[in-house]
């Protein structure tokens, strides 16, 4: 719905922004003439000098900012409004209202009334779209076809000028708001967050309950105001132009996406309302110091040491904390981290602020410990106080600064744009926060120390400023937290420990690049670099990204890795291993912006190696050289076996529909093995094993290996000479075993993952006939037809639960179409009947469907495969993949496109029967016993590679 253009306003607008108005309508700016020079600069963000956007910032009558982006290369035009409200406003009586606001406001507004509507213009163009609530924003998100960005911004805008509230999905969204509240009520996050709560300032808006329950958002008494009335107060009351912040990226012109945004947000009310600011102090000081225990029910032992500090939102031109979390955090040798590593106590570490309120924030500490750290918490806490001790001595020296600006600097030139949704809600959450001409660059500006600043949070950083939590599966109380039943209880001030020696702080970076000119070239698509019958190297030069980035990957390929859990564990502790015994060493490099990781999959493990072209030779013979030669300790085996232990041990906590998705994969792919299986065969082993397996491993390779960026061909010949003179593998492509689809059973099956979640699920699968690229485009269009319906009816209409999609869902090339139906209080039973009667009624639809139909959805289809990578990794990711398969094509992606419009009724018609035929059900109930998915995959045979009829 088109809206009279109004016009924008001017008066109280920075010198800058004015600018870019009058640069915006066409104007010369003769008032400001004598300083165009000096204005240029900051008419428009800060951006690298690699980013070819143009940008323009706007703000309308009403108060309404806007930042519009125009990228002629990105194939989805995208939008994000953030509104600077959320939880900390809820009422106290309504805990959850602005987030079920957030969920009512996408079930219909005035000139686009059907609850369902919304969604489906979405789906049908090849889009996707979400919203968030936190403590203080509230983000509305889509992406979508470029041609199609007209009709979302209309339904968009509405959602901010004329929401129905629609009394008849009340209800039902109140119910959908539970179903999100229990599916993450086993967070381990959300659980230290609700003690967490319970020790802060009671005072502070945002300790609330954000999520919402049927219980907080219960009707009102008779007498007072509905839900649906306090629901319309609360939009009235926080929703303005003056909180809100919209920023667009889209292909079209800085004009025409101008008259878009004029034409249709302009009549958003104009309250004169400001963001919403918290007084009360986030805690008490005087409560502090305070030492917790509680409860997890994962298989996991944390400690998190939290100091109230200022909120360094404003100070982001010095970063006063960026480098103290840097030293803290720090992995490599000398380090906190380090030194709790070689003894025995921990294996990871972080730090960094969080939980700001625009006042108030919490320095972090947070260490994951082995069983033995967990023995000796006192001595812990000791050796990062000593650590904190240091910096205060010698650690923040200004050179220590320089070099992390620096570093910032290199990674501000070079960033890599990510998918254009990402992108608008980073924007507007920024625009938010930051002034117009640094939205792009306050992540990354560092314009000198503030000395004084720093000393401030250091001197923060004390014995009696601390909320220290410990958290373990044994901790046992009579005190639960009130909204995510979590146990804990309050100790008393702990003995001082004895701090562990070797800490040391960190010298000068010797990774960092020297080299960073970009090399023109750009090719179409990987070549055969190197081709011997035992090693393969593609290689693909680009300069699309504008980075001097590279992305190798090489997979090391032994007949074994997976050939019982035996082997696939060791693979696995092998991979673990080598990235755990790089870490001091290669730390460094990856602040300068090298990577490095090494993981496991069922034909062996891969070595990725990510960053800049300059240094990456040495990296990636000293990761070769270390897996070949490098000593295996009896400490650093443990360390990893149990991290991976620990991983199969919790694998039942995780979440149900990721439980359901592995649990698929085990019955449909061969060789799989379960986290069980695999954590009975880690048993068995001693370090010992590991080194004769390594030994093993090396000796029966094949090598694939893959160089995609900002390289000539020499330069990765060179490196791959350097890979196979290395490795000398000696295998073939045919001595390696494939991962292989297998075909569903035409009878009916259900199984049951080994899971201990509270909820019920159905995942239904249904298989398509043969792996041809023709029935993956037709599986793929039928997936489009059934997803904005399928949740529309489950989770809308019916309020099965929170958790409710359908889509394509592929097992490598074996097509197949996922739905899925997570529920905190309906059995699978009755989920699966509800799934029935879709079924049926979508094949009652199917022979309704007309040309015009199936034409857009064969579009949004084929517009969402011609999608442009957006970044160098995802490019590099994707051709990698493509070598994995019998018949390596890069094109792939391309062939399905045009298969998909191809795809005719008669197509859909033919292959909708036998998709109805072919199910596996994944179904679970609390306490269902978990099936012998390996039973069932047993009798599984290979699914038919091509058409038989």
């Amino acid at each position: 719905m088109l809206r009279p253009t109004r016009k924008m306003r001017w008066h109280h607008l920075p010198q800058f922004a004015l600018l870019g108005v009058i640069a915006s309508l066409g104007i010369t700016p003769l008032a400001f003439a004598a300083n165009d020079d000096a204005i240029a600069d900051v008419t428009t963000p800060i951006v690298s000098p690699f980013d070819s956007r143009d940008y323009r910032v706007l703000t309308l009558e009403n108060g309404l900012n806007v930042l519009l982006v125009s990228d002629p290369e990105a194939d989805k035009a995208a939008a994000s409004m953030n509104v600077r409200v959320g939880s900390a406003q809820d009422p106290d009586d309504l805990q959850g209202l602005a987030h079920f606001l957030e969920h009512m406001l996408f079930l219909g507004t005035e000139p686009y009334p059907e609850s369902d509507g919304y969604q489906r213009y979405i789906s049908n163009n090849a889009g996707s779209h979400n919203a968030f609530t936190a403590q203080q924003d509230t983000n509305y998100f889509f992406d979508i076809e470029p041609s199609a960005l007209p009709g979302a911004l209309d339904r968009f805008s509405e959602f901010f000028l004329s929401p129905l509230f629609n009394a008849d999905h009340l209800e039902s969204e109140r119910n959908i708001v539970h179903s999100e509240y229990m599916a993450r009520i086993r967070d381990e996050s959300r659980r230290e967050s609700d003690v967490l709560n319970q020790l802060l300032n009671p005072d502070n808006p945002t300790t609330g309950f954000a999520v919402g329950s049927r219980e907080t958002l219960a009707s009102p008494p008779e007498g007072e105001a509905t839900l649906r009335e306090r629901v319309i107060d609360f939009y009235h009351q926080h929703y303005d132009a003056n909180v809100m912040n919209l920023a667009i990226v889209a292909p079209q012109p800085l004009d025409q996406l101008e008259e878009l945004v004029v034409e249709r947000f302009a009549e958003i009310p104009d309250n004169d309302l400001s963001v919403p600011t918290i007084d009360a102090p986030l805690i008490d000081a005087d409560t502090l110091p305070r030492y917790i225990e509680r409860q997890s029910l994962q298989d996991r032992r944390q400690l998190r040491f939290y100091y109230p500090v200022p909120d360094p939102t404003d100070d982001y031109r010095s970063k006063p904390t960026q480098l103290i979390a840097h030293l803290l955090g720090d992995e490599g040798d000398g380090s906190l981290l380090a030194v709790l590593r070689e003894a025995g106590l921990a294996d990871g570490l972080s730090a960094g602020v969080g939980r700001g309120d625009g006042n108030d924030a919490l320095f972090t500490v947070s260490i994951s410990l082995t069983p033995a750290g967990a023995e000796r918490l006192d001595d812990i806490e000791a050796t990062l106080f000593a650590a904190i001790e240091q910096l205060r001595n010698d650690g923040l020296s200004d050179w220590r600064y320089d070099e992390q600006a620096s570093l910032n600097e290199q990674a501000f030139r070079f960033q890599q744009h990510g998918a254009p949704s990402q992108e608008a809600t980073r924007l507007s959450m920024s625009l938010s926060r930051y002034p117009v001409e640094d939205v792009q660059y306050a992540a990354y500006r560092m314009d000198g120390p503030d000395a004084e600043r720093q000393q401030a949070y250091l001197d923060a950083l004390t014995p009696d400023n601390m909320l220290r939590f410990y958290s373990a599966p044994d901790i046992e109380s009579d005190t639960v937290s009130p909204w995510f039943n979590t146990q804990w209880k309050e100790q008393a001030p702990a003995q001082p420990g004895q701090a562990l020696g070797g800490l040391d702080l960190p010298g000068p970076n010797p990774f960092i690049a020297s080299d960073l000119t970009l090399i023109e070239g750009q090719d179409e698509r990987p070549s055969l670099l190197v081709d011997t019958p035992s090693f393969s190297a593609w290689h693909m030069q680009n300069d699309r990204f504008n980075t001097p980035s590279v992305e190798w990957r090489v997979s090391l390929q032994n007949p074994s890795a997976s050939y019982s859990a035996e082997e696939a564990v060791l693979t696995r502790l092998l991979a673990s291993w080598l990235n755990d015994s790089l870490n001091e060493s290669l730390y460094p490099a990856w602040l300068a912006g090298q990577s490095f990781s090494a993981y496991p999959h069922a034909r062996g493990m891969t070595l990725s190696f990510s960053g800049w072209r300059d240094g990456q030779t040495p990296l990636i013979e000293q990761a070769i050289e270390q897996l070949k030669t490098a000593n295996i300790t009896d400490g650093a085996f443990e360390r990893v076996r149990y991290q991976l232990q620990r991983e199969w041990r919790n694998a039942p906590q995780a979440s149900l529909y990721g439980q359901a998705s592995r649990t698929l994969g085990e019955a449909l792919l061969t060789p799989q093995w379960s986290n069980a299986d695999l954590l009975t065969a880690s048993e068995r082993f001693e370090r010992s094993h590991l080194e004769d397996f390594r030994e093993r491993f090396l000796d029966d390779l094949y090598v694939d290996a893959m160089a995609v960026g900002n390289l000539g061909a020499e330069l990765a010949q060179e490196q791959a000479k350097l890979m196979r003179d290395q490795l000398q593998p000696r295998l073939t492509r045919n001595d390696i075993a494939n991962l292989t689809p297998l075909a569903v059973s035409e009878e009916h099956s259900v199984l049951h993952p080994h899971s201990s979640r509270d909820e019920s699920l159905v995942l239904r699968y249904l298989q398509g006939r043969d792996q041809t690229p023709e029935e993956q485009a037709t599986s793929m269009v039928i997936a489009r037809w059934l997803e904005t319906p399928f949740y529309q009816q489950l989770r809308t209409e019916q309020q099965l639960g929170y958790i409710v999609n359908a889509g394509y869902s592929p097992l490598l090339e074996a097509p197949g179409i996922a739905l899925m139906v997570q529920s905190p209080d309906v059995e699978s039973g009755t989920i699966a009947e509800r799934m029935d009667a879709f079924l049926d009624e979508a094949s009652q639809r199917l022979e309704q469907l007309s040309e015009d139909e199936l034409a857009s959805y064969r579009q949004a289809v084929h517009d969402q495969l011609r999608q442009r990578d957006t970044s160098l990794a995802g490019m590099a990711n994707r051709y990698w993949q493509a070598t994995a398969s019998d018949e390596v094509r890069f094109d792939r992606r391309d062939q399905l496109a045009e298969l998909v419009m191809d795809v005719s009724l008669e197509d859909i018609e033919a292959l909708w029967p036998a998709l109805r035929k072919h199910t596996l059900d994944i179904r679970f109930n609390p306490g269902d016993e978990p099936s012998d998915v390996s039973a069932y995959r047993e009798a599984r045979s290979p699914m038919t590679k091509e058409r038989t009829e």
